[in-house]
């Protein structure tokens, strides 16, 4: 961006509310199977697995810490942006990516003044999506999420990139990376930024290079390529980066079974893992939606195998709504979809943020995103 702030892409809305809600149809549909084995599965739901949203936490169409990371994440978009129009920096949104995330450590339980560290000057966190009661809720969040933000909390540095507070690659970061591809025209800018926001809570290479690939794929995505080219120029980015052999080696691999035909759940095993780490729950994602036309037939597809089958199914909805729109979601997933509401306010919010409309202009926008 110039220094106007001057905003000339387009973002297409339907396929920005498909990737959102895609991302969160995935996840519930994953969340009852998520520590099951593939047998498992199919002596719970039949030969083919899971099919249709079940009861998770309490509810049909209940949604997991990874929607709701990842939709802290886009209210961390919106803020840095309005920010960014207020002069107040000119760089990447670290720092208001993990006060979102400090605020989310507080809808899991602890208090506020415990919760947001340096963010916690005031005697409740700001802006209108912590207000909303429904996120207030655990989710099975990740152990090494939770304890990076208790420790970020109590005092320790923000992780960076170059300042790794651990060495965990596991899937959390890239499970809630896909708003990161709103930040920029440029997709080189979308993955930097997913990098950072991934470092912040993973240390390992594999934990936050992944993030960054799904970020900038969305981004190509929603730009109007196709998932074949945008991984291709995904791949030249990656090879860049210092520690990439992991992620570039398991999405060639996803690349070359979406090549011999759909793949079976032993085969997502045996060739991808389990999708508890980011590289490999990207790759499982990946491969599905390359597999499928189909969103739903591709959401199943990545929920059913023996592994972390929500974040699997998040990230592969976060694709296949970017390609396919969000019409592309049967209506009777959506109408259980818990939060629904929710989500299609912020990506109203993040779509006229993110356009050549002054939201300053816009009353109460300033205390529903405050810039920082």
């Amino acid at each position: 961006m110039d220094g106007d702030l001057s905003y000339e892409r387009i973002i297409p809305a339907d396929k920005w509310l498909g990737c959102v809600l895609g991302g969160a149809v995935g996840d519930a549909l994953g969340a009852p199977v998520e520590f099951l084995t593939a047998d498992q599965i199919r002596e719970r739901y039949g030969p083919d697995g899971i099919s249709e949203l079940d009861r998770a936490f309490g509810g049909v169409g209940h949604i997991t810490d990874d929607t709701q990371m990842t939709l802290f994440t886009l209210e961390a978009m919106i803020r840095g942006h309005v920010g960014r129009r207020l002069g107040y920096f000119d760089q990447q949104p670290a720092s208001v990516i993990q006060h979102a995330y400090q605020r989310w450590f507080h809808t899991q339980g602890p208090e506020w003044h415990r919760a947001g560290g340096s963010y916690a000057m005031e005697a409740e966190p700001d802006g209108w999506l912590i207000r909303e009661r429904g996120l207030f809720s655990r989710r099975a969040p990740g152990g090494t999420v939770m304890g990076a933000l208790k420790s970020f909390a109590a005092g320790a540095e923000r992780g960076t990139i170059k300042n790794k507070i651990n060495d965990s690659k596991g899937c959390g970061a890239v499970m809630r990376a896909a708003p990161c591809a709103l930040w920029s025209e440029d997709p080189l800018d979308a993955f930097v930024v997913a990098a950072q926001s991934g470092a912040l809570t993973h240390g390992h290479p594999s934990g936050y290079l992944s993030a960054g690939a799904l970020a900038f794929v969305v981004h190509r995505l929603l730009d109007g390529a196709d998932l074949p080219a945008a991984l291709t120029e995904v791949r030249a980015e990656l090879i860049t980066w210092d520690d990439h052999q992991e992620t570039v080696e398991i999405l060639d691999k996803a690349v070359k079974l979406a090549e011999a035909g759909r793949p079976s759940p032993e085969a997502i095993a045996e060739e991808l893992g389990g999708g508890w780490v980011g590289e490999e729950a990207l790759a499982i994602a990946v491969c599905a939606a390359l597999v499928s036309d189909d969103l739903a037939d591709a959401l199943r597809l990545a929920v059913n195998h023996s592994g972390d089958s929500d974040s699997t199914g998040s990230i592969c909805g976060n694709l296949m709504g970017a390609i396919h729109g969000a019409q592309a979601i049967p209506a009777g997933w959506l109408d259980k979809l818990e939060l629904r509401e929710v989500m299609e306010v912020l990506c109203r919010d993040s779509l006229i943020e993110f356009s050549t409309a002054d939201s300053l202009q816009i009353p109460d926008w300033q205390r529903r995103y405050p810039a920082w």
